[in-house]
């Protein structure tokens, strides 16, 4: 006790010996420790920052993306609520009345151009030397303005004259049908060609359907309207005989019967709706049986001219997509045969001068021009724009050498690595695809498993045909063209050359005839093949690129690859398209359908998206749906993703904005036969429908954008 209480001081004694230095230590010590723990906390800090931004998703700034971002900023007017009309808020500044779809077909041509006007030196005779001799020329207005109409009358001497021509003869009527039709591609009275019969097998059967006149129904028109109609292109007949030197007078009584005959033969159509409520779409005839009941054509060397090397026999049969309108014309025909054979004779020559007019010089070319202008304000259509002279050459070219042009137009513009990217991307929507077939409620089980069958087995085709590709091909197909020495001849003789392929190729189906070109942005399925074609015109910025952003490869090309998947099944949502479904459930999704797109009013008030458009709209909703849910599952499974800058959108955020930029366009006039809803509503339809919308953009419940009920139609 007395050495514990000796050790004891009190207040008055003061701090024991050595305290002052030993309590400086301890509130250094404090202090270190203190600022140790301030540093480490504020450097967590600094590295929980760097992590969050790490696993965040990065800027893309490599020039496609630039270029992209440039486009959507053009577009885009964010001062417009998303939630409430997001087609202007990524829309609402476009320019042009064409679609984003067609605007991208228009630069790609712009580079076909690029690349036709490049100098080059080829092999000669090669498929590459040929494509540009044929552009050259048919650029060269000199030389075509210096020929004039010095070829055409050439063509019609071969013909036999005709009776404006100093040395006319008649000629036998089937003779010169024949030739029309096979050496240059008029059809004066009919049109005829190949492609798949519609139900399996598909085999190809040649096909004879109505002509295309220039002259409207007269059922079609008020009576003033087609009087004045009539009276445009009797004047336009006139003039392309005056401008082949023919008397004006002896002309205009030549070109009154021949506007007669074509006024006749347009009585005799039946509009493609009267033909379907008829269930008369098409009848499968042979060429005998139609030689009798439309004996005044010789089907047999008029049809065996024209698709040689095809060998044809009295019992081939053949599909007529109108039989009355065969049988009317026959009657016609027999009639002038009888009494007035050089009518019929000027009027096929008359019609084959329209269907060369724009091989030859401007006179002609501006008459066409005018007529048509005329036709368009007498119709109440808008006018065509002027189109530039290289874009018909372009288009020309590419028309007669679409294989040399395809091969030039992917070795630029669709790399091997743009097509893996692309084949990784439809392999996940068709995954997508697959999954939500197992979920759909109003679909059978053995429905679900016919529909994932059909898409396991179906093929996909990316950039361009393969044979296109080869060049040794294409110097085999081009070696009966012999350019020159007129714009005139060598449009003949490569449209000549042109037809051989096309049937050589339907008589060697060894694998898919391609539709369109493949710098053409416009994707497609095959029932007869069974296929879908994505050309590499369509997979080209701003749609797709390697180095874009996930979202916006999923957002754009897949939404458009999502879109052709389900058209292979729309037949299921067609009355009695799906005997085995739940129908009710199946009606029900429908009505909801409906009831969603017709929420939405059209800038005058009525409603939109009826039932003709109904299946496009049901399409376009399934497409977003199966193309979110690709992308979402990608962002799962992988790391590293990218978004846009300075556009202050998530990625999530781009994939919506991303769809709505394929629908970009002007406001314009929409076609009465589109089976599209306005594009407008083909952003705002499916937009409405897709939960995940309204969640990444913050939309309240009851906005246009953010319903209370959606529907699961795909």
């Amino acid at each position: 006790m007395g050495a514990l209480w000796s050790q004891e001081r009190s207040p008055e004694e003061g701090p024991p010996p050595g305290w002052r230095g030993r309590g400086w230590g301890s509130l250094v010590r404090r202090l270190l420790l203190a600022a140790l723990l301030c540093g480490l906390l504020f450097g967590s800090s600094v590295l929980l920052v760097y992590l969050f931004r790490g696993c965040g998703p990065r800027l893309c700034e490599t020039p496609a993306c630039w270029d992209l971002l440039a486009g959507y900023l053009a577009s885009g007017n964010t001062s417009v609520a998303p939630c409430s009309d997001f087609f202007s808020f990524a829309c609402g500044k476009a320019k042009g009345g064409s679609s984003a779809l067609q605007a991208l077909t228009e630069d790609n041509k712009r580079r076909l151009r690029r690349i036709l006007e490049a100098p080059r030196s080829w092999p000669p005779g090669s498929g590459e030397e040929k494509a540009f001799q044929f552009y050259s020329s048919c650029m060269d207005m000199a030389a075509i303005e210096a020929a004039g109409a010095g070829p055409l009358r050439q063509v019609i001497e071969e013909l036999g004259g005709w009776q404006l021509s100093r040395n006319w003869t008649s000629s036998d009527f089937n003779r010169i049908l024949s030739l029309l039709m096979s050496q240059y591609d008029h059809f004066p009275f009919f049109k005829a060609y190949l492609q798949p019969h519609p139900a399996p097998p598909h085999t190809p059967v040649i096909q004879i359907d109505q002509p295309e006149f220039d002259i409207p129904r007269k059922q079609d028109q008020e009576q003033k309207i087609y009087a004045q109609i009539v009276r445009e292109y009797l004047n336009y007949l006139t003039l392309l005989g005056t401008l082949l030197g023919g008397d004006q007078v002896k002309v205009q009584n030549y070109a009154y019967s021949s506007v007669s005959i074509t006024s006749r033969l347009s009585q005799f159509l039946r509009p493609l709706e009267q033909r379907r409520a008829q269930g008369k779409l098409f009848q499968m005839v042979t060429v005998d049986q139609l030689q009798e009941m439309a004996p005044a054509i010789d089907w047999l060397s008029c049809l065996q001219a024209t698709f040689a090397p095809m060998l044809l026999r009295p019992s081939q049969p053949l599909m007529v997509h109108d039989l009355e309108y065969l049988k009317n014309m026959s009657q016609l025909v027999e009639e002038h045969m009888l009494n007035n054979r050089d009518l019929l004779q000027s009027h096929m020559i008359l019609g084959l001068v329209g269907t060369l007019s724009p091989a030859l010089d401007s006179q002609f070319q501006e008459a066409r021009r005018l007529l048509n202008k005329k036709l368009l304000e007498l119709t109440e259509r808008p006018p065509v724009p002027t189109r530039p002279r290289w874009l018909e050459c372009v288009e020309k070219t590419g028309t007669f050498f679409r294989p040399t042009l395809a091969a030039l137009f992917v070795r630029e513009a669709f790399s091997p690595s743009t097509q893996s990217a692309a084949m990784e991307l439809f392999a996940a929507i068709k995954d997508a695809f697959i999954t939500r077939l197992r979920r759909l409620p109003w679909m059978d089980e053995q429905t679900r498993e016919d529909a994932q069958d059909r898409v396991s087995r179906l093929q996909v085709e990316m950039g361009a045909p393969k044979w296109a590709l080869k060049p040794e091909l294409a110097r085999q197909e081009y070696a009966d063209i012999q350019l020159g020495p007129s714009f005139l001849q060598s449009v003949l003789s490569c449209a000549r050359s042109l037809r051989a392929r096309n049937v050589r190729r339907f008589l060697q189906p060894s694998h898919h005839s391609w539709q369109v070109s493949p710098w053409e942005a416009s994707a497609y399925y095959s029932t007869a093949d069974h296929v879908v074609v994505f050309p590499a015109g369509l997979l080209q910025p701003p749609f797709f690129h390697p180095s874009y952003p996930r979202a916006v490869n999923f957002g754009t090309a897949g939404s458009i690859m999502a879109h052709e998947l389900l058209h292979i099944f729309t037949q299921l949502l067609l009355p009695g398209g799906c005997p085995a479904c739940d129908s009710q459930a199946l009606r029900g999704a429908q009505l909801c359908l409906e009831r969603l797109y017709a929420a939405f009013p059209s800038p005058g008030g009525a409603a939109l998206g009826g039932s003709r458009t109904f299946l496009e709209n049901a399409v376009d909703v399934g497409a977003l749906a199966i193309a979110q849910q690709a992308y979402s599952k990608r962002l799962l499974g992988h790391r590293g993703e990218t978004t846009l800058p300075d556009l202050d959108l998530s990625p999530q955020q781009l994939f919506f904005h991303s769809y709505a930029q394929v629908m970009c366009r002007a406001p314009g006039s929409q076609a009465a036969q589109d089976t599209h809803s306005p594009p407008a509503l083909r952003v705002h339809g499916p937009l409405s429908n897709t939960p995940a919308f309204a969640r990444h953009f913050r939309c309240p419940r009851g906005t246009p954008l953010n319903p209370s009920d959606h529907c699961q139609l795909w």
